[in-house]
């Protein structure tokens, strides 16, 4: 989500020392999705801590950009967005200001309307008191199941997950403030923004910081497809499945890769003989997310019915930093 839907119903945004009374405890957020972390969704930003044109995440990685106020938690794909999935009230508290009616539509789709003004789409903010609040951006519309002035629960639903706003995927964008200025829940003392020092204090419950534990990237779809596949074919869900008579494919989309990393495939058959394997050149520049595949051609008379395996490595800086298996029966 980009740095103009900071300011939600015309509050404005900046990043600063988590200042508190003596007598005040800050909130302690659970998850606000109803999602698991590396199995239904994924973190795909973090809030940018570098005070000045760089992105820097609280681990002082790149998994964020200029102005990035919130945490930016991911699904899979639309398929999983038509599911349903609640967006969770992450502390209790009142319900102070929302939006709902605006379109559930990719800013990237043909003839996607402005969202000027409206870019963190539908939306809802929790007061939590002490000038602590939440908010929650790009839900979808018609779900929004609160009203102002309602007392939530922690782990309340609030809405689902939608396409809302200025947002080219399914997911949520969660934003911390207090006092108006925007806090970084994993590392809330923000008096050295660029320090990537592990801070003994956040804002998350100890169930939410374990699912939430850092990754500097992740593998988020995999599969098996008859023929090449795009983005956008895995972000509508769906894929084709594999078969017995075409090519067989092995694809994968991956988030939050680096400058020189390396992406390697290996396809094996029903035999556990390597049918075909590649390493893609390093890349030279980061990339938010990124599909490659590799595949074969079937002999003349198709595969023999078996299990076909793939793995997926990102090798980076000479290291393994991302890996994932996946098989298929024919």
């Amino acid at each position: 989500m980009r740095p103009a839907l900071l300011a939600l119903f015309g509050l404005a945004f900046a990043l600063a020392p988590l200042t508190t009374r003596a007598a005040e405890a800050p909130p302690s957020f659970a998850l606000p999705l109803a999602c698991v972390i590396g199995t239904s969704c994924e973190v795909q930003h973090y809030v940018d801590r570098d005070p000045g044109p760089a992105a820097l995440d609280y681990r002082c990685g790149h998994r964020t950009y200029q102005g990035h106020s919130g945490v930016d938690i991911r699904l899979l794909d639309m398929t999983a967005q038509r599911a349903g999935v609640d967006v969770l009230a992450a502390a209790a508290g009142k319900v102070a200001r929302l939006r709902d009616g605006v379109q559930d539509i990719s800013i990237r789709a043909p003839g996607a309307p402005s969202v000027a003004g409206q870019e963190c789409g539908n939306g809802v903010v929790v007061d939590h008191g002490d000038g602590w609040e939440t908010q929650y951006c790009h839900v979808a519309r018609g779900s929004v199941r609160v009203k102002v002035g309602d007392v939530v629960a922690a782990g309340q639903p609030l809405a689902r997950v939608g396409l809302s706003g200025d947002t080219e995927f399914p997911h949520l964008h969660f934003t911390v403030r207090h006092a108006g200025q925007v806090i970084d829940p994993f590392a809330p003392d923000m008096s050295h923004p660029s320090s990537c020092a592990a801070q003994a204090t956040t804002l998350w419950t100890p169930d939410a910081l374990r699912q939430l534990d850092y990754k500097a990237g992740a593998v988020l779809n995999v599969g098996f497809a008859p023929g090449p596949v795009t983005m956008a074919a895995v972000e509508a869900g769906g894929v084709p499945g594999a078969t017995l008579t075409a090519p067989l494919i092995a694809y994968a989309r991956l988030i939050g890769l680096e400058p020189g990393d390396s992406v390697e495939f290996t396809l094996s058959g029903s035999k556990g003989e390597v049918l075909a394997e590649t390493k893609l050149a390093p890349l030279t520049s980061g990339k938010d997310q990124y599909i490659a595949y590799v595949g074969k051609r079937p002999p003349a008379a198709g595969w023999t019915h078996g299990v076909y395996r793939a793995q997926v490595r990102v090798r980076r800086a000479g290291a393994v930093a991302l890996s994932r298996r996946w098989q298929t029966t024919l």
